[in-house]
């Protein structure tokens, strides 16, 4: 499924700073992302709990592909990837610039990393858009936490078309505003 995005808005850039490099995902990819993805823990609390299989991920690789927005992130000085995260929209109103189909191997689960990743993207993001969106299975408690912990408010369930058809997401919205507030906390 592609996505439209906002004009002038890159959904491919390659960002750098605090020791993260993102860049975007390509083909070549498929067997280093595999390698992060593979630990079933990852997918655990996933609506999709059997995407640490080879062949359900690479099922899940190519529809990350088809979004066109798909960043592949690594630790700076190491080129083995340690998970991915994407800009798209929303299907049901196009012009919410959203961020999602985010993960990251448990090896960097609970620390920083997460909030860095996020930091990157959401900067990018809010050059075009005053809030960014997130979307996340019913079922998904780590993903709410981890939200919830940018500073994003859930704000309605949604059935939604992401790639899967359509089921209901919740719908989290982090403004601008209470980004710069939360962040300068940490």
């Amino acid at each position: 499924m592609k996505f439209a995005f906002p004009p002038g808005f890159n959904p491919k850039p390659t960002i750098k700073g605090d020791g993260l490099t993102l860049r975007p995902l390509n083909e070549e990819d498929v067997e280093g992302l595999y390698e992060a993805a593979s630990d079933p823990k990852i997918w655990a609390g996933h609506p999709a709990t059997d995407r640490y299989k080879k062949s359900v991920f690479r099922t899940y690789f190519k529809s990350l592909l088809n979004i066109g927005g798909c960043l592949i992130a690594f630790i700076d000085g190491d080129d083995i990837p340690i998970g991915c995260s994407s800009f798209y929209t929303d299907t049901n109103a196009n012009h919410r610039l959203s961020i999602g189909f985010t993960f990251l191997t448990v090896n960097h689960w609970g620390g920083a990393t997460n909030r860095k990743f996020k930091r990157l993207m959401l900067n990018h993001a809010y050059r075009h858009s005053s809030e960014v969106w997130f979307h996340i299975a019913p079922s998904n408690i780590r993903s709410q936490k981890a939200t919830k912990k940018l500073g994003a408010v859930l704000t309605h369930t949604d059935k939604l078309d992401l790639g899967g058809g359509m089921i209901d997401w919740q719908c989290y919205c982090l403004t601008q505003e209470t980004w710069k507030q939360n962040d300068a906390i940490y």
